[in-house]
């Protein structure tokens, strides 16, 4: 059964120079946000990971670039533009033990100067009615947790990165 995942962030900075960023160079700008890269042009490797209870539970994951399409309609919010971002992840190894999973990442202004990056995606677990017994205990809230930290890792490299407004 696939799960849902929805998470957002904001970022300020103007959004036509984060959709600009991210249409020049989407793949870099996540490998430089998550500090793990990969060599190849459309695909990059990040270390989705976060902490429970004190034990960090991560894996390198391959991001996929699949279509990036500007002036397109945000969901449920009434921006006048956005830009999106049709992503594709898997794990690097053990593919297995791991969902793969389908995103959409939105970017529209929320201000002049403020922009919102809003991802959403859909995996299913792994491991048949185990695998989907041991999500809905747990690895739902791992997955949730690990692409937020993504969302946030790329929204605070694009505030610092890119040069503020005037």
């Amino acid at each position: 059964m696939n799960r849902e995942l929805h998470c957002y962030e904001y970022v300020n900075r103007p959004f036509d120079s984060i959709s600009t960023a991210l249409e020049v160079d989407a793949v870099g700008v996540f490998q430089r946000a998550t500090q793990a890269a990969a060599g190849r042009a459309e695909t990059i490797v990040s270390n989705l990971k976060v902490s429970i209870a004190g034990l960090e539970i991560g894996t390198n994951v391959v991001i996929r670039v699949v279509d990036v399409s500007r002036n397109v309609e945000a969901p449920g919010h009434l921006a006048p533009t956005a830009m999106r971002l049709r992503l594709a992840w898997q794990a690097e190894t053990n593919r297995g033990l791991f969902p793969a999973m389908q995103a959409t990442l939105y970017v529209y202004p929320l201000s002049a100067t403020e922009t919102q990056l809003d991802l959403r995606g859909t995996y299913e677990p792994p491991g048949g009615l185990l695998g989907d017994a041991a999500d809905r205990l747990v690895g739902h809230r791992i997955a949730e947790a690990s692409v937020h930290r993504f969302l946030e890792e790329v929204a605070s490299w694009l505030g610092r990165e890119l040069l503020p407004p005037d």
